[in-house]
């Protein structure tokens, strides 16, 4: 048995103090060998229990056969078990000192589990030779917050299946080179993989997690989820996984109740139970819990290669009173509704993952104006790299559900993101919670006959793409999908055949390539000195203009979007210099399934001051389309 598995004085110590960031090499079942035996030893923090045994399929699950011993009071069993090899089944056997009770229960640090319903750990090793080097080189560029960073969101399961083996899911292996060949045709430069962690519900998307140390066995091995990721990093695009340490269920194998006292959780369901989600709460303010976490949140980092971590639910963790009536939460110590202990986890999880892993990207999915989210931890921020904006996205799939006839009288859901959209370092969400539950696919949101709700989502996506903050679109969006997303179900990748859905496809993969290749569009993201109203007040036509800068002066682009399907001849657009503009994009072309409307011929910038420019350009803006110009003879 190698050192590096065996927990040390020292582990024990920072495992109680709440500080220890890397438990996955020391507790769960590893590979070793000792005086020549080779076997596997076994480690489980459960403190209140009275005895704890290993039980496998090699002892026939007899709590009697591989009996753990207590180290010292720091409430680690632990034993080197001989003969048990990789492959090999097992639980742990727990009997409480609280009521007798006993339990078999799954490894809570195990690296692989059987598949559903299957509960069992298994025991497996982490080996693998990676050939990511150099985008693990380069990835600080790839990542960082003037980068240009499109995320293509994706349930693995329900992205495609065989339908020749009975309509199965694909396995990391196959869906490897499927994935990476279509994200890179439509330009995407990440992927954020829905919850992979082992869980037992499909039905949860693997938002209930019991496995924060395995990926799921539904599609393959660890080492077969490492060569997906491999495989997409080698095609320069870079993987985000989700990671929920909002809450967990309470299936009885995981970690609920897990030595017969309320170990993970909180005891009172004032703080342990989460009343949305019928699962339980994580008592952060735990120490052990803390190392759990850390270790959870940084292994997938560091052990996987993962190219950052997207945070569920981060406003219920923040708030006690979250989801709750009066009289159901507890206030903390100074009578207040905000999570302390929860809060010191985010900022220290932060730390810890930037401080290993600067070129990494931290994201919280938090749904409220909690301030600071993407702020420096040591300026009393939250640490993250970036947030959510769901306001944004609330607003703008408001706005475009409305008739276009109507929507001069809701312009400001247009330009009310323009007074906060350098607060925080924004990712824009058009993500799976969109398109479930009755709330229709994103085609299926845009108002008009079906010539109207191709070109509104095609202005949608160039609405997106010009604005501040990094991109997110949920798998199904490119193609233009009509039905509601369904994870029991596939893509419905037929729909590419048909000229408008390929248009969709076309545009997305044209505005992603002009995404990375002007800095405008993405170089500032984050600063006021990248975006500037031209004109934000023509409700009467629906008609906005904006101005897109980089670092230099000469890096613009301006980009005029028409939300009416009246096309607007001779408009004018004051420009901040003159000579010829020429029309780098336009929704509305054939190409893309448009009319037509287009400035080919390029535009002459005159000195007839307009919007308080000098200068000013006469164009035609498309009926529910968007126009994107650019200097002529400036290189990108």
């Amino acid at each position: 048995m190698g050192a590096a598995t065996r927990l040390s004085a020292d582990d024990l110590f920072y495992l109680n103090e709440g500080t220890h960031l890397e438990l996955y090499r020391h507790l769960g079942a590893h590979l070793g060998e000792v005086e020549g035996a080779a076997g596997t030893y076994f480690a489980v923090w459960a403190p209140n229990a009275h005895s704890v045994a290993v039980v496998g399929d090699w002892n026939g699950w007899n709590p009697a056969a591989h009996p753990l011993k207590a180290r010292s009071l720091s409430g680690v069993w632990e034993m080197f078990v001989p003969g048990v090899g990789k492959g090999a089944l097992y639980k742990y056997h727990i009997v409480s000192r609280r009521h007798g009770y006993s339990v078999n229960k799954a490894d809570p640090f195990g690296v692989f589990h059987e598949s559903p319903p299957g509960t069992a750990s298994i025991v497996w090793d982490l080996d693998y030779v990676w050939g990511d080097g150099p985008w693990m080189a380069e990835r600080s560029e790839r990542n960082g917050p003037e980068a240009p960073i499109s995320i293509y969101e994706l349930h693995l399961g329900s992205w495609m299946r065989q339908e020749e083996e009975g309509g199965r899911s694909l396995s990391y292996a196959e869906a490897a080179p499927r994935v990476a060949e279509h994200v890179r045709k439509l330009g995407f430069t990440h992927v954020e993989i829905m919850p992979i962690m082992e869980h037992p519900y499909d039905g949860s998307w693997g938002y209930q997690t019991t496995g924060y140390f395995a990926p799921t066995s539904r599609y393959g091995t660890p080492q077969e989820f490492m060569g997906f990721i491999d495989t997409l990093h080698r095609e320069g695009i870079g993987v985000i996984l989700d990671w929920v340490p909002s809450h967990f269920p309470s299936d009885e194998h995981g970690l609920a109740y897990f030595d017969g006292t309320h170990l993970y959780e909180h005891a009172d369901p004032k703080k342990g139970f989460h009343p949305d989600w019928k699962s339980l709460i994580f008592n952060y303010g735990r120490n052990e819990v803390r190392s759990f976490l850390l270790s959870s949140a940084l292994f997938w980092l560091d052990v996987y290669h993962a190219d950052g971590l997207r945070v569920d639910a981060v406003a219920s963790m923040l708030y006690l009173d979250y989801s709750r009536e009066p009289g159901e939460w507890i206030p903390n110590k100074h009578g207040g509704r905000e999570n302390l202990e929860a809060i010191s986890f985010l900022q220290r999880m932060n730390e810890e993952a930037y401080g290993r892993h600067p070129d990494i990207m931290m994201i919280a999915e938090e749904s409220t104006s909690w301030p600071m989210v993407s702020r420096p931890v040591y300026l009393g921020g939250l640490g993250f790299g970036f947030k959510w904006d769901m306001g944004w996205m609330h607003d703008t799939l408001d706005y475009m559900a409305y008739d276009p006839l109507f929507r001069k009288y809701h312009h400001e859901r247009l330009t009310f993101r323009s007074l906060y959209l350098s607060t925080e370092n924004f990712v824009l969400p058009l993500s799976h919670d969109e398109v479930v539950h009755e709330k229709s696919s994103l085609i299926g949101k845009m108002p008009g006959d079906e010539w109207q709700k191709f070109a509104n989502l095609r202005l949608l996506y160039a609405y997106m793409w010009i604005q501040p903050g990094k991109k997110l679109l949920f798998m199904g969006a490119e193609m233009a999908q009509w039905e509601e997303w369904d994870y029991r179900g596939c893509l419905s990748w037929d729909l590419l055949a048909y000229p408008r859905h390929q248009g969709v496809s076309r545009l997305l993969a044209e505005l992603n390539t002009l995404y990375r290749r002007y800095p405008a569009l993405h170089q500032l993201d984050h600063s006021p000195a990248g975006f500037e109203w031209i004109d934000a007040n023509d409700s009467e036509q629906s008609v906005i203009t904006v101005l897109r800068k980089g670092h230099r002066a000469e890096d613009t682009v301006v980009v005029v979007l028409n939300f009416t399907p009246v096309p607007r001849y001779e408009y004018m657009v004051g420009v901040p210099r003159r000579g010829r503009w020429a029309e780098i994009l336009n929704t509305d072309e054939r190409h893309f399934g448009g009319s037509g409307h287009c400035n080919t011929a390029g535009l002459e910038a005159r000195d007839r001051p307009h919007h308080a420019r000098p200068f000013s350009v006469s164009l035609t803006v498309p009926p529910l389309g968007a126009v994107f110009l650019r200097p002529e003879g400036e290189s990108a």
